[in-house]
């Protein structure tokens, strides 16, 4: 009977018809993607390719280049509206970049510059606006987000943000060891690493000052951060990476990005989806997704605040980006040999395939989604047609 139950819920969830292609005036390498809504979206990648679109796609105009950034890599990008973004590009050392516009790209200002000689920028996120849980305003607002970079010294870079991205400042773990506790949600793992494959290692979470990171190489890992931890150095699962059950062992495998199904309010639980696999194998679907359930929102000492599962039906290879549509409850994830969709919180995943209106590769070779667009190498920007996430009731998840 379960596995009969099973194969219904997979089968339900094929789909035809997805990516309608647009026209991104360059041939650039695409893996930065944000859309702040209201048609406005911002893209970004090679050779110091910036491009932005205020009519939902219809037309992406070229930004200007930001000064000395026309052979960087522009790996993310993060837009607050039509007129303000930030850049980040990743290369080893001062290669690795933020760059800041308030006036629609016209023009740009350097605001960081990676201080790490063997450091690389990988992946960069803004928190939206919030309120507590009293309802005051909060203060963290639009203008809070993070960095994370590669491990230098077996520590992983990170790097915080309070004003909006014009000053960085490092981060650091603090733990009191009168108390017995010690944190190691900064520490590397020899071998271990981040992907700055689509922007999406890191993910800032609704709330407060909090986010999670994913990683990659000798072991694939979940961090979640809260600075009420790091502030109090309370001893519990919150203060920890968590071993993922994905692809790793290798500098190519690993968890290669997070997505959050968004709580409601700060105390409530949330979901993240993780997918990720071996890009030097992008066929191979064995360890491309986790789910991670938080049990609350609240941090509280000595109280296990994740679970985590392995996928039953993964995803058909290689994942490096991955997404929620709120009005259909499906996850959508996304990759170089194609396109899945989840209906069930990343427990079961089906292909999407290209209709009969698509060009027969519109559902593979792309790199990072921000809903309704997704992007890919050799300038390939896509817009998700309208109705191929239908809408579907809210149910329960079922037990974990």
């Amino acid at each position: 009977m379960r596995c009969s139950v099973i194969a219904l819920v997979v089968a339900s969830m094929s789909a035809v018809a997805q990516f309608q292609m647009q026209d991104s005036t360059t041939t650039a390498s695409l893996r930065g993607i944000s859309s702040p809504g209201n048609g406005v979206a911002w893209a970004s990648g090679s050779d110091g390719t910036i491009l932005r679109t205020e009519d939902g796609g219809f037309v992406w105009q070229g930004c200007s280049t930001p000064p000395g950034a026309e052979k960087l890599d522009f790996r993310g990008i993060q837009a607050f509206n039509a007129q303000t973004a930030l850049v980040m590009s990743s290369g080893k050392g001062d290669l690795s970049r933020v760059f800041k516009t308030t006036d629609g790209c016209r023009t740009w200002k350097l605001v960081f510059t990676n201080p790490d000689a063997e450091g690389f920028f990988d992946a960069i996120s803004m928190d939206a606006p919030q309120q507590d849980p009293l309802g005051h305003p909060s203060t963290f607002t639009l203008s809070h987000g993070q960095l994370l970079g590669d491990p230098i010294g077996g520590v992983f870079a990170v790097f915080e943000t309070a004003d909006g991205g014009d000053t960085w400042i490092r981060q650091v773990a603090r733990s009191r060891q009168d108390a017995g506790c010690r944190s190691d949600v900064f520490r590397a793992h020899s071998g271990q690493s981040a992907f700055a494959a689509s922007n999406q290692a890191l993910i800032s979470i609704p709330g407060g000052p909090r986010f999670a990171f994913v990683t990659g190489g000798s072991i694939a890992t979940f961090a979640y951060v809260d600075h009420f931890d790091l502030d109090f150095a309370f001893c519990h699962d919150s203060a920890k990476q968590i071993r993922l059950p994905l692809a790793q062992g290798s500098s190519s495998s690993g968890a290669f990005a997070v997505g959050l199904k968004k709580p409601g309010a700060l105390s409530d639980p949330f979901d993240l989806v993780i997918v990720g696999g071996d890009y030097q194998h992008p066929e191979a679907s064995a360890g491309s997704a986790a789910n991670v359930l938080s049990r609350n929102g609240f941090s509280l000492p000595g109280m296990p605040w994740f679970t985590v599962k392995k996928s039953n039906t993964p995803p058909h290879g290689y994942r490096s980006s991955v997404a929620y549509d709120a009005p259909s409850h499906t996850w959508i994830t996304t990759g170089p040999n194609g396109t899945d969709i989840s209906r069930d919180d990343g427990r079961n995943w089906s292909p999407l395939r290209p209709g009969k209106d698509d060009q027969p590769d519109a559902d593979k070779q792309w790199n990072a989604l921000a809903l309704p667009f997704v992007v890919g190498p050799h300038g390939r920007i896509g817009r998700l047609r309208d109705g191929v996430l239908i809408p579907t009731p809210a149910t329960p998840p079922p037990a974990r």
